[in-house]
């Protein structure tokens, strides 16, 4: 009976669908605006269902290259997925925990606030500052840069949209807005919106490029890109073309050099002929077409011709040119 039901246990294994064989990847882009669907990864999945809700996080200097805030971490969820597209919608930021507690240092005041806020489209966002002054102040000094801040918070988001409003949070223009209302009240040292939360959607802009638009412009940046690419290739390899044609054997280098293997089959084929010839009717020294000359004129001779002349003699061809030289000087 276990038999059977090892083997049983076993078929079914077999029949089992293989899950990752089903699933794909998917391109997460940020939204439409203000961030022009820009890519920000990747994720894997078997059905757009199982897209849908996931929580992409990245930092603010992968998203824009601002190394100075390396530490803003954005936070992204998908809601919809159009092709190998799944596109997002901003959920919020903070700041990393060891960078806040970095900020907060003994002899200084810090305040802290939670804001719910509401934009001109509908968004209902909780906006969380962070205030440290330059030092200790009394609880009295606090609640009056608490409620200005407040008030430069509600007012700001009031007049803006969502779009708008992300901008102005991870730009730094609402951080400047409020460090400017507060300085008067006493010196500040950092304001910053350490976090955001998404409570509430609202509606929908359709400003901004379209995904189609957006597919073509990378599609077009792809293909100039390949095209520089194949342009630059082609460039190094004419060059390289160029330099080894313009390199020229000098006729009076001392150290070339006959390969070795080339030289030995030959030798070989000249001890031969050596052999089968006939003593009479070896080559007389008036038959054998030689260069005349002293060793000047065998020095102007190529490489080529002085093994061509030992040739004719009868002699190794292996060997620098100053040893055909000498071979053919000895002759």
């Amino acid at each position: 009976m276990a038999r059977k039901m090892s083997a049983k246990a076993r078929a079914a294994a077999r029949k089992q669908r293989d899950k990752w064989k089903s699933k794909r990847w998917y391109t997460i882009r940020a939204p439409r605006d203000p961030w022009k669907f820009q890519k920000i990864g990747e994720t894997i999945g078997e059905t757009d269902e199982h897209i849908h809700g996931r929580v992409y996080e990245l930092t603010q200097q992968e998203f824009n290259g601002d190394f100075t805030k390396m530490h803003v971490i954005l936070r992204f969820r998908v809601t919809e997925c159009v092709g190998q597209d799944a596109l997002t919608t901003f959920i919020g930021h903070h700041h990393q925990t060891d960078h806040v507690r970095r900020q907060v240092r003994r002899y200084r005041g810090k305040i802290d606030d939670v804001v719910d806020v509401v934009t001109t489209d509908g968004y209902l966002l909780r906006i969380k500052p962070l205030i440290i002054t330059q030092k200790r102040i009394q609880t009295s000094v606090k609640s009056d840069i608490r409620t200005k801040a407040r008030d430069v918070i509600m007012t700001s988001a009031a007049k803006m949209t969502y779009p708008q409003l992300q901008s102005a949070m991870l730009g730094g223009d609402l951080e400047k807005a409020i460090e400017d209302a507060v300085k008067s009240i006493y010196p500040v040292r950092t304001c910053v919106i350490r976090k955001s939360q998404l409570l509430q959607d609202g509606v929908v802009h359709d400003k901004g490029p379209t995904l189609d638009e957006i597919h073509a412009e990378e599609a077009r940046s792809a293909a100039e890109l390949k095209a520089k690419k194949a342009a630059l290739l082609a460039q190094a390899m004419e060059e390289e073309g160029g330099d080894d044609a313009d390199v020229v054997e000098p006729e009076d280098e001392p150290d070339e050099e006959e390969p070795v293997e080339d030289a030995a089959p030959e030798v070989a084929e000249e001890e031969a002929a050596e052999e089968e010839a006939p003593a009479e009717e070896e080559s007389p020294a008036e038959d054998v077409s030689e260069p005349e000359g002293d060793a000047s004129d065998y020095a102007s001779m190529t490489v080529a011709e002085l093994k061509e002349a030992l040739k004719a003699k009868g002699l190794p061809v292996s060997g620098k040119k100053d040893e055909l030289i000498e071979r053919l000087q000895g002759a």
